[in-house]
Order: structure tokens, then C-alpha cells, then sequence
């Protein structure tokens, strides 16, 4: 039986993701918290195949609480939870590591199907996300961050969050010219000209 631990602030959204992942006999849910302090002292203490987790916790830019679950010894797969547009957050979440990505109002059969799709090793991807991937309708020129490499979209939505490149650098383990280095190439990939441009680009695309 697979390990599944819960992470959302609100306290109303993890009583559903229960009740949904309850009637499944092939997993269950070991734990469940409200803010990432708590969400790792849980993953230093209990046994976890999947975290659902909610991608704007408290306290934790996406990017750090994605390296971070990666990071572990016994890291397990994630799958983001959110209310974010699916067309544009599903693919930039999976560029960081994650196995999926699925919206707060997808219904019960679609949760259960996405989650038994990244406890069994593969990427779930939302149909709509699918089905336009498969059309060609997400090209670079609509989302250009998807041509940005995981650690290029790592520093843009560090950028976006305002963190300077000395904390970036820190966090990442890179020097400070490797970081600046990062933040050219995500200013040409995306037409931008400054901080601010990538600060309005994350915001405007649902993606900080």
C-alpha cells in the first residue's frame, strides 16, 4: 500500500482530498499539514510515496519546496495541487520536478486517476494540457518559459519573487556569476529587459 502525505493551508481543502483518496484501498493517507515547517518534520518522521501538495504554501516559493522534497534521502514523487491555471502551470511544475500537476476542481475520478498515474511512475498531465500539446497549441510563442530549462525556470520564478541574486545563489548552490549567467538567458528566452519585466511575467502567467 502506497504512503501518501497531504500538504494545503486551508484545512477545508485537505478534509475533501480525504474523503476523495478515502475510498482507495491501494493507499492512504499517513499524514497531512498546513505550512512547509510542518510538512517536512512530516517527512523526516512517516513513510510517503506521493506528496499532494498544495504549490503556494506558506512560507516556501514553489521552486525551493519542489528542490527541497527532491533533495531528500527518500524523496517521494509530488504531485501539485492548485488553483492555478492548468495550461499554464502544469508544464513549468513538471520542468521543476514534479510528476504532475491537477486544479483544486478537478473532480474525485479525475484526482484518484492522477494520483495512481504518479504512484505508478509516470507524469500526469491535466487531458486539456494533453490534449493541447498534442494539437501543438503550446507553442513557444504563446509560453515561452516552456523553452526555459528547469534550473533557467528555477532562477525566473526566484527572480519574480524579488529574491537578489546573492540569496539565489545561495539557495542554489551556484556562484553569483552562474546565477547572472541564468537570468540572461531567461531575459533572451523570453524577449524581457529587467527584474521587473520578469516579476510582471510570472505574475501576469499565474506562475509566482
Amino acid at each position: 500500500m502506497a504512503d501518501i502525505v497531504l500538504a494545503d493551508e486551508q484545512p477545508v481543502v485537505r478534509s475533501g482530498l480525504r474523503a476523495v483518496l478515502a475510498v482507495a484501498r491501494d493507499f492512504r493517507i499517513t499524514a497531512e499539514v498546513g505550512h512547509s515547517a510542518a510538512l517536512f518534520a512530516e517527512l523526516a518522521r512517516v513513510s510517503c510515496d506521493l506528496l499532494l501538495v498544495e504549490p503556494a504554501l506558506p512560507d516556501l516559493p514553489v521552486v525551493e519546496l519542489i528542490g527541497r522534497v527532491r533533495r531528500l534521502p527518500a524523496a517521494p514523487r509530488v504531485l501539485a495541487f492548485g488553483v492555478k491555471p492548468e495550461e499554464d502551470f502544469a508544464l513549468p511544475l513538471i520542468e521543476l520536478g514534479a510528476a504532475g500537476y491537477l486544479h483544486k476542481c478537478s473532480p474525485p475520478e479525475q484526482i484518484l486517476v492522477a494520483v495512481r498515474t504518479v504512484l505508478g511512475g509516470d507524469t500526469y498531465l491535466p487531458p486539456g494540457v494533453a490534449r493541447s500539446l498534442l494539437a501543438g497549441g503550446h507553442g513557444q510563442a504563446e509560453l515561452p518559459h516552456l523553452a526555459l530549462s528547469r534550473r533557467e525556470m528555477g532562477v525566473l520564478l526566484m527572480l519574480g519573487a524579488g529574491r537578489p541574486l546573492k540569496r539565489i545563489a545561495d539557495e542554489l548552490n551556484l556562484s553569483i556569476k552562474t546565477v547572472s549567467t541564468y537570468r540572461s538567458r531567461v531575459l533572451q528566452k523570453l524577449g524581457l529587459a529587467s527584474n521587473a519585466d520578469l516579476t510582471r511575467y510570472v505574475i501576469e502567467r499565474g506562475l509566482g
